[in-house]
């Protein structure tokens, strides 16, 4: 029996950031630059690293320098790009709340973008939030999966969980948890029906 239905939220609820091309330009170098360096030290960042140190790393490889000033202006712009919803994703949550379900959202994200979740109107549909940036642990590992089940109080059977990388899954199933692979919200219907 499932008592919880938890999402991952970049790429199943949200769409994916459009704010690359936005940091390249604040932090002054090229898209080509800046994009690969993005995304290859993220991890670190999802796994709780400081805003600055995340930038700073940035900057060190693409040869730009960052101070307190623009890492905030870097996370903020970060933040607002992996802040638009999929389209359906909150009629999704919406319906799912309305017919009593008990939703967890758990992310990997840094800890800026954990805040700014808590912050939005559609954050209260989820009876619990766990943010990888916070717990310094991140998925697939098995140890952020336990401790959303500590959190939620449930055993693994009674999760179910989706998530857009394969990756994921399979750290999900290998702890227990029912697991479905993310491809839409009217997938997520069918597989909840």
């Amino acid at each position: 029996m499932t008592n919880w239905i938890v999402f991952d939220y970049g790429e199943v609820l949200s769409v994916r950031t459009a704010a690359v091309p936005k940091l390249a330009a604040a932090m002054g170098v090229s898209l080509e630059t800046f994009e690969p360096v993005y995304w290859s030290v993220r991890d670190p960042y999802d796994r709780g690293c400081p805003d600055l140190e995340y930038w700073t790393s940035i900057g060190d490889q693409v040869g730009a320098k960052v101070d307190d000033a623009l890492s905030a202006e870097l996370t903020a712009l970060d933040v607002a790009g992996w802040g638009q919803l999929a389209p359906g994703s909150l009629d999704l949550l919406q319906s799912l709340s309305d017919a009593g379900a008990s939703l967890a959202l758990l992310s990997n994200a840094p800890s800026a973008f954990g805040v700014w979740v808590r912050e939005q109107e559609w954050a209260k549909l989820f009876k619990h939030t766990l943010f990888s940036g916070d717990v310094k642990v991140a998925k697939p590992d098995a140890e952020i999966f336990q401790l959303l089940l500590d959190k939620l109080g449930a055993k693994p059977d009674e999760c179910l969980f989706f998530d857009d990388r394969q990756i994921n899954i399979d750290g999900a199933r290998a702890v227990g948890l029912r697991a479905h692979l993310w491809d839409g919200a009217e997938a997520a219907r069918a597989a909840l029906a």
